[in-house]
């Protein structure tokens, strides 16, 4: 009863809300990065506003919608979550956005949904809004392009065989170092100050949005130069001479493994604290383990989950267990020096 009018209140915001654009998000992984290049190309032009944190949940966007959505908001930017299927069919027929992007699609919370077809299925269920008019859809989702549906990528899942075009938007000439990343999308350059080879289509898909929505082609490029990295994803931090990239919110295989490849440009010593995956098979970890193992010179494992795997595969002399984290400042002095890249994958300390 209780939920039910909460519901309703905020059914009846958004509906006195007459004018408002609605966008929604959803992916595997990324999509609270997207939500955030979105919002943040959007604002040179309109008044936006964007569901907080990794608020994804249909009892959060109601609570959102009830207490925090600004009256005078022009664009309502709302990130969809799933843990089940159903899960994103609730909040896209609730607030029926009429724009929609669906990000990378992996394995994330495979034990929820037991294959990839039902995540699949479960993301596509964003385009069950009624007040639809374009999608931007990734590869990965494997979908035909449609008039109103457009899709973009790499064409890293392109197979001529499964019948399924190339995509409409290809992102190529993708650059990724310590500093920024660059790649070409419709004959035109972009370059942020984000990290990570796999941010290029989470940040391609939102100057796509804001073409759509009519920001200017100078604003957009101004924006991505202004925009900053989403906290603990890949974001870097230069301390007491050291390189640190704190990825400790990134727990998905696609982004831990760009993580280890962004590391290896790095030409000085090269330190690794994680605790693994966790919520995937045994297989992922051991690929995890293997990339590790090839680039890094110190590997520190702080979960008792997986210092099996990674014993296993991990040299002798550059593994190694910290079980207590309260002492990872003391480890930090004693395995670093100035000159190494520090990377927090999946796990932080405290301080930071």
């Amino acid at each position: 009863m209780l939920f039910n009018g909460f519901k309703k209140k905020a059914e009846e915001r958004l509906e006195s809300m007459e004018d408002l654009i609605v966008i929604g998000i959803t992916a595997s992984y990324g999509k609270t990065s997207i939500k955030n290049y979105v919002e943040h190309l959007l604002k040179a032009k309109y008044k936006t506003y964007a569901t907080p944190r990794s608020v994804n949940t249909l009892g959060g966007v109601m609570k959102d919608i009830n207490e925090d959505l600004p009256s005078d908001t022009q664009i309502y930017i709302v990130e969809m979550g799933a843990r089940g299927q159903g899960d994103i069919a609730e909040i896209s027929s609730f607030v029926n956005p009429h724009y929609v992007i669906v990000g990378k699609i992996g394995p994330a919370h495979i034990e929820y949904f037991r294959t990839m077809e039902n995540i699949r299925n479960t993301k596509m269920e964003i385009l069950k809004s009624q007040r639809l008019k374009e999608a931007w859809v990734h590869e990965s989702a494997m979908v035909k392009r449609e008039k109103t549906v457009h899709t973009f990528g790499t064409m890293e899942n392109w197979d001529m065989r499964n019948n399924i075009p190339a995509p409409e938007y290809i992102l190529t000439d993708i650059e990724a170092t310590l500093e920024s990343t660059k790649f070409n999308l419709d004959s035109m350059t972009y370059e942020a100050s984000i990290l990570g080879e796999f941010n290029a289509m989470n940040l391609a898909v939102s100057v796509l949005i804001a073409k759509k929505l009519e920001v200017e082609e100078e604003d957009i490029q101004k924006g991505l130069k202004s925009l900053a990295p989403v906290a603990h994803r890949l974001q870097r931090i230069d301390a007491g001479g050291k390189i640190i990239l704190d990825d400790s919110f990134n727990g998905n295989i696609d982004g831990m493994m760009a993580s280890f490849t962004l590391s290896s440009t790095h030409e000085g010593r090269k330190v690794l604290i994680t605790a693994g995956l966790v919520e995937v098979d045994e297989d992922l970890n051991i690929q995890v383990a293997q990339k590790a193992n090839e680039i890094f010179d110190v590997i520190v494992v702080t979960s008792d989950i997986n210092e099996s795997i990674y014993k296993a595969h991990i040299d002798v002399d550059k593994f190694s267990k910290l079980s207590d984290k309260s002492k990872m400042q003391e480890m930090l002095i004693e395995k670093t020096r100035k000159g190494d890249l520090i990377l927090f994958a999946n796990d932080a300390p405290s301080f930071m």
